[in-house]
């Protein structure tokens, strides 16, 4: 099935599920920057549209209707996906406005929601930058048919640990982490670096590395 058929299938089936304001909302507010986050991004890395709902109804903190754009739920797992223009919430967005977007998504995080939100304009001409920012969400949730060793998960870990530490990590932050002595660190990162991931840094006699950076090909292997 192509895109095209397998959207109109998808729109009509919630069309049918809803009545009153839910059903006017999804009439009215899936337009084109939704129909592109779709086709261009949602499309090409899932080929289904499984567990996903258009202009889905929460509460917002004030206890009035909220339409997210999307909502992505599968089992436990609550994202909510935003395709935000820069004239709509940039140019446009007064004091009152900011406020009340923040204000709306701590209470979301607060409800166990998760906000992922694109840019209209990465939508449009950079697809594959967002399909691969959203393939890396998805996998701290999805569940995956092959089997992957325990190895396989540390390293991804290790790489997550990294991101979260300006793209850089030193032995003593694995140490840390996973509870495990110097050398057992060492042969970790060692072996992140001989498959590319990783890239030592010496100190300033160079014979000693003290941290390693992350590669490009870090950042594929998450893909």
């Amino acid at each position: 099935m192509n895109f095209d058929v397998a959207h109109r299938k998808y729109i009509q089936h919630h069309l049918e599920q809803r009545r009153g304001e839910r059903k006017g909302r999804l009439e009215r507010g899936h337009n084109h920057a939704e129909y592109l986050f779709l086709r261009n991004v949602w499309w090409p890395l899932q080929g289904n549209f499984n567990h996903l709902h258009p202009e889905y109804e929460v509460p917002d903190w004030r206890g009035r209707s909220y339409f997210a754009d999307f909502s992505w739920l599968p089992g436990q797992v609550k994202l909510l996906f935003e395709i935000k223009g820069f004239a709509s919430h940039v140019r446009d967005m007064d004091r009152q406005k900011y406020c009340s977007e923040l204000n709306r998504e701590m209470f979301l995080f607060a409800m166990g929601y998760h906000v992922l939100s694109f840019a209209y304009d990465d939508i449009e001409q950079r697809p594959d930058l967002c399909i691969s920012m959203l393939r890396m969400c998805l996998s701290r949730f999805q569940t995956h048919n092959t089997k992957i060793s325990r190895a396989n998960l540390n390293e991804k870990e290790i790489v997550f640990l990294a991101l979260q530490n300006a793209h850089s990590i030193r032995p003593k932050d694995v140490e840390q982490h996973f509870e495990i002595d110097h050398k057992t660190a060492i042969l970790m990162l060692q072996r992140l670096k001989e498959k590319g991931w990783l890239q030592p840094t010496y100190g300033a006699k160079q014979e000693r590395v003290v941290r390693y950076s992350l590669t490009k090909d870090a950042i594929n292997g998450l893909l």
